[in-house]
């Protein structure tokens, strides 16, 4: 049986502290650094914004910038310096045999085409006709009042030329983990050499916020570290928009072209726990347990996204193991939703490439002063899914 190890090549990064991975990396282990944050466009709830992002560095022509709405553009940006970091983008012999993986939610919603429809609703009665009637003359070409998943991945196949086997998963957190634990059983299995996987999540839309407060999972009141939000006004969440991409690569593909390897990439595990009476905590503590965990002291990337019910069951499980020391990431960048395991993944493999640790993000993290072999990355979604991927240095 085929089981080949799964290397991380390349590394695309964009949240509100910046773009690229020696950025975040720098921001990220600054002395004080501050998160960037947004608490008046969107009062009462608050978000961490992208920073002025130069799109035709990364999508040349105007065109393909113009049909994308920013989510697209968004993903399709950060594969690009993916590609780039990789040494792929532009080599057709690539990127025509590499496959694809990408987490995407389910696009932004046209607000113009909602808000008539309501409107429209309020003065008639023959609500089954109007529905109809404004199906048929308002919808995009793509048949839905948002822009289609699996859109994202066409983009960049365009724009990228990346045009081998192409998966999308939807479903939040769970895509994030979904897609990184599929392109790297792909590798391991010996069906792919290349992989180009990852998400991004553009928070600053209304109808983003909105998903997550039927639920009453927004934080409300003045901003507050991950960790610290536990009974604080309103659910603990603070999104952020943000896009992660990173390029997995069978190691003897890697090696065979030279490239620089940050960090190889060991178990990926999922699960998905009933949460009642302990049983996420449970769930997150057998997780672990299969992660095949290093002895010694242990840095921890956590995905937490402040969910009062979530983020509690973490961090309890992580605290009942001594040698980890965690940092929640949301706290600098905010809860990124499909990019967040992503992410998580790639802060990790900065870490073992750099051989240092991050300081706490914030007050109450345990200090880690260690050089670390190996990094737990971990996603706990805020309602549901679970996951964790054990990243360490190449052999």
């Amino acid at each position: 049986m085929v089981n080949r190890d799964v290397v991380i090549s390349g590394i695309g990064l964009v949240s509100s502290l910046g773009e690229g991975g020696d950025a975040h990396w720098d921001k990220m282990t600054a002395p004080g650094v501050a998160p960037v944050t947004d608490a008046e466009r969107f009062h009462p709830y608050i978000v961490h914004p992208l920073p002025e992002i130069d799109w035709g560095l990364q999508i040349a022509k105007r065109g393909d910038q113009r049909q994308m709405e920013t989510w697209q553009r968004l993903g399709t940006y950060t594969a690009g310096m993916a590609l780039d970091d990789a040494g792929i983008k532009g080599n057709e012999d690539l990127t025509a045999t590499m496959d694809m993986v990408v987490a995407a939610g389910g696009g932004e919603r046209d607000e113009a085409v909602d808000a008539g429809v309501l409107a429209a609703s309020e003065n008639r009665t023959d609500r089954d006709v109007l529905l109809n009637e404004k199906l048929t003359t308002e919808l995009r070409p793509t048949l839905f009042l948002a822009q289609l998943s699996n859109l994202l991945a066409g983009n960049i196949s365009i724009v990228h030329k990346v045009t081998g086997s192409s998966r999308t998963f939807m479903g939040e957190e769970g895509a994030g983990v979904a897609a990184i634990e599929t392109a790297a059983a792909r590798i391991r299995s010996g069906q792919s050499t290349h992989v180009l996987v990852g998400g991004s999540f553009q928070t600053e839309h209304p109808d983003m916020l909105l998903g997550y407060e039927l639920g009453r999972y927004l934080h409300r009141g003045p901003w507050k570290p991950v960790w610290q939000r536990q009974g604080s006004e309103g659910g603990g969440v603070v999104t952020g928009s943000g896009g992660a991409f990173l390029v997995l690569e069978a190691r003897e593909h890697a090696e065979a072209r030279g490239q620089k390897i940050y960090a190889q990439l060991g178990p990926v595990v999922s699960g998905r726990t009933r949460r009642r009476n302990g049983g996420l905590e449970a769930g997150i503590a057998e997780l672990i347990s299969r992660t095949e965990l290093p002895g010694g002291e242990l840095l921890a990337i956590s995905g937490a996204s402040g969910a009062h019910a979530a983020t509690a069951a973490e961090k309890a499980a992580l605290e009942a193991n001594p040698a980890i020391a965690a940092r929640a990431l949301s706290s600098l960048t905010g809860h990124m939703k499909e990019a967040q395991f992503p992410f998580a993944v790639a802060l990790a493999a900065l870490a073992v490439s750099r051989g240092a640790g991050y300081p706490a993000f914030e007050a109450g993290e345990k200090a880690f002063a260690g050089k670390p072999a190996s990094v737990l990355a971990t996603a706990v979604g805020y309602h549901q899914f679970e996951g964790m991927a054990l990243v360490s240095a190449p052999r």
